[in-house]
């Protein structure tokens, strides 16, 4: 379907591809993995119109393949009196209403040869998207995706997360011969992250999915693409087993590397002393040794293996405060309300204390988002911030902290540095070094932006943080840092995520809306309630472990600590099987 040979391209600032290749077949669910930035969505862009493009190397796509796409993004294209099944259906009620029309012309026209071959034409097109079961098959997509319900609802009246999902049914229904999915997961609450995976192994046509998401990718797919420093891996299986075969195919590649680096050095040694005693001492037999020796040297360079990429692109994320207040109530709502077209949460209160770190969950569409901003915001009579409290505030909404236009230097030039060198060697610690500091902040990608925006909460040195979805977009290196940060932060933090993995490591306890109101659960209730409904037996523990494993498997790689690599090579390949 699609076959991808020896492609390179490259940014003014920035080289993202060398001389990659990939096939993808028919029927394949492919994940799509790799660091933030390293340029997976432009992959996708060059897919989707080449032309636009100059690169390098050939990509072939089959002319008759379909190509249907949802963005990262969920934007409402459709006027606000569309109902969901008038949305997943305006392909479906266009073809059927233009089948009627044409006969109903049938029977007053006398040029019949045109209206049937019009009518012909828009039959083969109402078969080949399967016409004839579209109201069923909508029902059917609905009630896997546990949105059986808002058939009749206005798509205004949908959660961000249950717009999205509706967006991947339209194009599932429309049998494009690809859906390409970018980031599809992000911003979804856990049920309806459940939703998409069903729907995605419901899916009998052929699937890429850009994702950092360990669950889907855990039960998605059975087809790896990882872009990692300018190059692709191309793996057929699952998740599990590829991560597996990349770390002991890296410690088998880099430790006969290095042996092959230990014997390249140890010519070379002789080479510089056989040319010594040649020149200096006009001995003529050290001179053909010599001619000798530099021939096995090139024939060693020439087999020599590669070492494998094992560098770990992961920001040092720094979470700290100007001061440390002692312990005391930081933040009090009380009788909070808030409401849209319907009521949201009616008369909330609580306290977070200044020391606490607190999750606070609950479905798409809640007043999560509106809570954490009035927070912020503080000027609404119900809540109260401690006059030493100091704020800083992330936003799912990048562009509300960031902006765009600016460059990432620009950005920080009023956030309290002296002078440039001071930010250029502040944000070298987030992974942006001296060439991306000129770039425009709007050409970044979601997860560069996100760590960009921890950056900029981090350099504010608040003592209290509010965090909306902080962990979106950010791959496993990214979100291991941030979470060590968050354990070793002494201030109060209110987070909003519905990344579970992520909760469970770092929080206190959370606050959880039901019903228009919160309630305080503890860590112990919260996790006993997440298994029951989600997980078998200690699967967070397992998987968080496993990505712990992975990650220490990979500094002893950069290390060149063989022995260690190995013995946790061992260990990981035990916790594998409890998955």
């Amino acid at each position: 379907m699609i076959k991808v040979e020896n492609l390179s391209y490259s940014f003014p600032q920035k080289n993202l591809y060398n001389k990659i290749s990939f096939t993808l077949e028919e029927g394949q669910h492919c994940a799509f993995i790799g660091t933030s930035g390293s340029g997976k969505s432009t992959l996708i862009d060059i897919i989707m119109d080449p032309e636009k493009y100059m690169f390098d190397g050939k990509l072939e796509i089959d002319p008759n393949c379909r190509i249907g796409y949802v963005s990262q993004f969920s934007q409402l294209d459709k006027p606000k009196e569309t109902t969901v099944f008038e949305y997943i259906g305006e392909k479906f009620i266009k073809l059927q209403n233009e089948i009627t029309s044409i006969c109903a012309e049938m029977e007053t026209s006398t040029d019949i040869d045109t209206l049937l071959e019009k009518y012909q034409q828009a039959q083969d097109a109402f078969d080949a998207i399967n016409g004839d079961e579209f109201e069923s098959n909508i029902n059917k997509k609905l009630n896997l995706a546990d949105l059986s319900n808002h058939k009749d609802l206005m798509i205004s009246e949908l959660s961000g997360g249950e717009f999205k999902l509706v967006q991947v049914i339209k194009e599932m229904l429309n049998r494009p011969d690809l859906i390409i999915m970018d980031e599809p997961d992000v911003f979804l609450d856990f049920e309806n992250i459940n939703s998409l995976k069903n729907l995605i192994n419901s899916h009998k046509d052929t699937i890429l999915v850009i994702t950092h998401n360990r669950y889907l990718l855990n039960h998605c797919f059975n087809k790896i693409l990882h872009l990692e420093n300018m190059e692709l891996q191309e793996f057929d299986g699952t998740y599990i087993d590829y991560n597996f075969s990349l770390l002991q195919t890296k410690i088998e590649l880099q430790e006969l590397a290095a042996a092959d680096d230990e014997e390249i050095n140890r010519n070379e040694i002789l080479i510089n002393k056989l040319r010594f005693i040649a020149t200096e001492l006009s001995d003529s037999s050290k001179g053909r040794a010599l001619k000798a020796r530099v021939k096995i040297q090139q024939r060693l360079m020439e087999r020599r293996i590669k070492t494998p990429f094992v560098d770990i692109k992961q920001p040092d994320i720094s979470l700290s405060t100007d001061n440390k207040i002692e312990e005391t109530i930081a933040l009090k709502v009380t009788d909070y309300s808030v409401a849209f077209d319907e009521i949201l949460l009616e008369n909330v209160s609580f306290e977070i204390k200044s020391t606490d770190k607190v999750a606070l969950i609950g479905p798409n569409g809640t007043g999560k988002t509106t809570l954490l901003k009035d927070i912020y915001k503080n000027n609404n009579a119900s809540i109260e911030i401690n006059g030493d409290v100091k704020v800083a505030y992330l936003s799912q909404n990048q562009g509300e902290i960031l902006t765009e236009s600016n460059t990432i230097l620009e950005e920080f030039a009023d956030v309290g540095f002296e002078t440039y060198q001071e930010i250029k060697s502040y944000l070298s610690n987030y992974c942006f070094n001296d060439k991306l500091i000129n770039q425009k902040i709007g050409s970044l990608s979601g997860g560069e932006k996100n760590i960009l925006q921890l950056a900029k909460v981090s350099a504010i040195k608040a003592n209290m943080l509010l965090l909306d979805e902080p962990t979106s977009h950010l791959d496993t290196y990214s979100q291991i840092a941030l979470e060590k940060a968050i354990k070793n932060y002494n201030g109060a933090i209110l987070i909003i995520s519905h990344d579970y993995h992520f909760i469970v490591n770092c929080m206190d306890y959370v606050l959880m809306i039901e019903d228009k109101t919160i309630r305080k659960m503890s860590m112990r209730k919260f996790r006993q309630m997440i298994y029951a409904k989600h997980f078998d037996k200690d699967y967070l523990e397992i998987e968080q472990k496993k990505k712990s494993v992975e990650t220490e498997i990979a500094l002893a790689l950069k290390n060149t600590d063989f022995e260690l690599a190995k013995t946790l090579s061992k260990k990981l390949e035990e916790l594998i099987k409890l998955l």
